[in-house]
């Protein structure tokens, strides 16, 4: 067994008193729907409900083992939380940096897991001040600072899932499926399973709004990325990590799959419904892709690694709608309604039994002859939406359908 390997074995000894191996849970649901053996890796079953803890718990206890005490890091997310823990469980001090637009429960639940062991300080608009400030504090204040993945003890403690993961299966699963934002669990566990001799098909899930493995892969070094969406918020990453993909590169680039934002919503809504499991948006990202895997996957052992459950509820309103949208269940459109006794009532014949009126709302009222009206249409079946337009344009009303039309969806929906 390489350094690597041993290594990674230490490290999961040592988190043992921490807390325990996150479960490894063969899935009856998702095994039926896709005619394979699918388990899920619960790192969303962590302390700080993700695998972070790892990475952060591994790079504390080298640093302080070398006397280090201070510590520092940038992140509104998992990262934080993870290092937070780490420092109340050793005793030493870190500065949690994180943006001024952090929402509260992000910031409690922090502060919660590091006490007295931890300052936050809320600087910036945008992660890339926040981070320039932690930065220029570990220099003033010689802290060391950590990296949420482009740090080589924290690959090495994100490995460790692929130790626990090895032990708790019989044999080695014919696939692993992993998110991806920074790199840091995927190369940790590719290189894991690499050292050990492992085969084990592995694919790869970036959010389609930030594809920086993809891009990375594709020009044959990582590259920032112009322009992110923000939605995965564990996983948009504008640029994969340097170390991680310097364990990556080989990755052939059919294996690194796209989930489009609406889809992980979709995902994430049928995981709690019917498995009554709460997972964040990148914490979705592997079992989102099954579908697409489907041909792959058949009789065949599938583990999908649940990275996270931080999943703020005061964002489930949004997380339907986006899911009702994806399933074609949910359109906005516009209509010129003729300003004329009668044309309303006109188009709310045009209705089916099963389409209910989610928004109205004139947007031109002093027109004499068209009013522009914005409406969302809400319905059982996807296909009643085809029926209903199709009345529309028998009787004459202009429509266009802007679902799908990201810049007049952000400012009027």
């Amino acid at each position: 067994m390489t350094e690597f390997a041993d290594n990674a074995h230490r490290a999961a000894s040592a988190m043992r008193p921490l807390f325990p191996a996150t479960p490894l849970q063969m899935n009856i649901h998702l095994s039926e729907r896709y005619g394979a053996e699918i388990w899920l890796k619960r790192e969303d079953l962590s302390p700080v409900r993700s695998y972070k803890i790892r990475g952060a718990f591994n790079a504390i206890s080298k640093r302080v083992a070398e006397g280090q005490t201070q510590f520092a890091c940038a992140s509104a997310g998992n990262h934080a939380q993870g290092v937070a823990y780490a420092c109340q469980h050793f005793g030493v001090h870190g500065v949690i940096f994180m943006p001024v637009t952090t929402p509260r429960q992000k910031i409690d639940k922090t502060r919660i897991f590091g006490g007295t062991a931890i300052d936050i300080e809320l600087v910036g608009d945008y992660f890339d001040d926040t981070l320039a400030a932690a930065q220029r504090y570990c220099t003033e204040a010689s802290a060391t600072f950590l990296s949420p993945f482009d740090d080589a003890d924290v690959i090495e403690g994100q490995s460790t899932v692929a130790v626990e993961l090895l032990e708790q299966l019989e044999g080695p699963p014919d696939m692993v499926i992993l998110p991806v934002g920074g790199g840091g669990l995927s190369s940790g566990m590719k290189r894991y399973f690499e050292v050990c001799g492992v085969q084990v098909d592995l694919r790869l899930v970036e959010p389609c709004g930030a594809r920086s493995l993809a891009k990375a892969l594709e020009t044959g070094a990582p590259q920032t990325l112009s322009k992110v969406d923000n939605f995965v918020d564990g996983a948009a990453v504008a640029r994969i990590g340097a170390r991680p993909f310097e364990i990556l590169r080989d990755v052939p680039p059919d294996h690194v799959l796209g989930a489009p934002e609406d889809r992980i919503c979709h995902t994430m809504l049928e995981m709690l419904n019917v498995e009554g499991i709460v997972l964040e948006p990148a914490g979705a990202l592997a079992v989102d892709v099954l579908d697409t895997l489907r041909d792959s996957i058949t009789g065949k052992r599938v583990v999908c690694v649940t990275s996270g459950g931080n999943f703020d509820f005061e964002r489930l309103p949004e997380v339907k709608e986006r899911s009702l949208r994806y399933a074609g269940l949910k359109k906005y459109f516009i209509l010129r309604l003729p300003q004329r006794p009668g044309a309303l009532k006109e188009f709310l014949g045009f209705l089916g039994p099963d389409d209910d009126i989610a928004r109205f709302e004139y947007l031109k009222k002093s027109a004499r002859n068209f009013g522009s009206v914005l409406i969302g249409i809400e319905t059982k079946d996807a296909g009643a939406f085809e029926q209903l337009f199709a009345r529309l344009d028998a009787a004459g009303f202009p429509f266009r359908d802007i679902t799908e039309d990201a810049l007049l969806a952000e400012f009027l929906i």
